[in-house]
């Protein structure tokens, strides 16, 4: 092992990362280990007592980071105005989170002097490439160190007696089958019956949303504003952007919004299956949607849709510390410019639907969209127009007629 005098670890206080803290010092001469932790909205009882366990744990100390605004304001909505869904469902709630918190990490470890950084992600996944690829980019001088690509342990159970030889309490235990990963856009689940496709997750999986099946019988309205692709507004009422995404949490969890199973591509090569729960989110990303529709011409969109196609695998992939992110974000904001207006959102046991929308940039002509009589659009100019639009067809077809030379 190469010498490490400090190490700052990203610290859950879960079952990988308690494990790490005492393998750190026993394997890089007695270093000393800082943790870090990072408040992204995961709820309080994940963070309850969590610096007292690191410190017996064998931490030095530890720093927890109130990153919820920031995440949201900095990374959440941004990535709101590209469009930005992964593979078509996935709308990236921890591949989101992790700049936000590997930037935290760097300023602690810049702070209390480390020359190494940890985190306890595996070799199979994509947290170690998006956590690292961060460092790369913020910290090329650091040392990064990954105990999941350096230890012998394989398994739960493992890691769990190595904790038990050191008389090192953990929540954890050999039935609690589900890693989970949250954050005040979602929380994902993976692992245990659900790494067979053909298994449907049984109901206890869900934790933030009520099924569909128990929501309430009467829909609900929700009316959300935006300024220039900021949401600005719940139902009226003022909101920072982080208590606009809890309240969209509330409304939508009590009903059901925002369930998705997926299996997708890794980065690492393999597919992986996941279930999501992304309520406020899920509510957002439609209105926000529905107003662009209302704003950008058809060009924009498309453009703006295939920025969305890119912005989703590069975040999905860690790159957000680069030329192509900055340069896509934007892209996106000068699109967001026009995106000020309403949007209601009716729910109704899991469904979210738009069913009113209104700007004072909209692009929408009733008298010019109408089916009734109107005196603004001469329907014989449509004529000549599909003529021309179609005129490289037409020519093709004639030629291979033979009736053109």
């Amino acid at each position: 092992m190469s010498k490490v005098n400090k190490v700052v670890l990203a610290y859950s206080g879960g079952l990988d990362t308690s494990a790490i803290i005492p393998w750190l010092k026993e394997n890089y001469d007695d270093c000393e280990v800082v943790a870090f932790a990072a408040d992204v909205g995961q709820g309080d009882e994940e963070l309850i007592g969590l610096e007292e366990k690191a410190i017996a744990t064998g931490a030095s100390e530890c720093h927890i980071i109130d990153l919820k605004e920031k995440i949201v304001s900095d990374v959440i909505f941004p990535t709101v105005k590209t469009g930005a869904v992964y593979e078509g469902e996935y709308l990236l709630g921890t591949s989101m989170a992790r700049p936000i918190i590997a930037q935290a990490q760097v300023e602690i470890a810049r702070m209390v002097g480390a020359d190494a950084l940890s985190h306890g992600c595996t070799g199979k996944g994509n947290d170690q490439v998006r956590f690292e690829s961060a460092f790369a980019a913020l910290a090329p001088d650091l040392s990064v160190i990954a105990p999941w690509r350096e230890w012998d342990m394989s398994s739960r159970e493992e890691l769990l007696a190595y904790l038990a030889e050191r008389d090192i309490q953990t929540s954890a235990s050999a039935t609690k089958i589900y890693s989970r990963d949250a954050n005040v856009w979602h929380i994902s689940h993976e692992g245990g019956e659900i790494e067979d496709p053909w298994h449907a997750p049984f109901d206890d999986i869900w934790t933030m949303t009520k099924s569909p099946m128990q929501a309430p019988d009467e829909p609900a309205t929700v009316m959300l504003s935006f300024d220039k692709g900021n949401l600005i507004a719940v139902d009226g009422k003022s909101l920072s952007p982080y208590q606009a995404l809890v309240a969209l949490n509330e409304i939508g969890s009590e009903h059901g919004i925002g369930r998705t199973d997926i299996v997708e591509n890794r980065l690492v090569g393999m597919k992986s299956r996941g279930c999501y729960e992304t309520p406020g989110g899920t509510i957002l990303m439609k209105a926000y949607k529905a107003l662009e529709c209302l704003v950008l011409d058809k060009s924009a969109l498309k453009f703006r849709e295939q920025v969305g196609l890119e912005f989703s695998h590069l975040i999905y992939d860690g790159r957000w510390f680069t030329a192509l992110c900055d340069s896509l974000l934007a892209a996106a904001d000068s699109f967001a410019q026009l995106v000020t207006g309403d949007v209601v959102i009716q729910l109704y046991k899991g469904n979210a639907n738009v069913i009113q929308r209104r700007s004072p940039n909209s692009l929408y002509s009733e008298d010019f969209a109408t089916f009734g009589e109107d005196d603004v659009y001469d329907q014989s100019h449509a004529e000549g127009f599909i003529r021309l639009f179609s005129l490289s067809s037409r020519i093709k077809a004639l030629k291979d007629q033979g009736q053109t030379k």
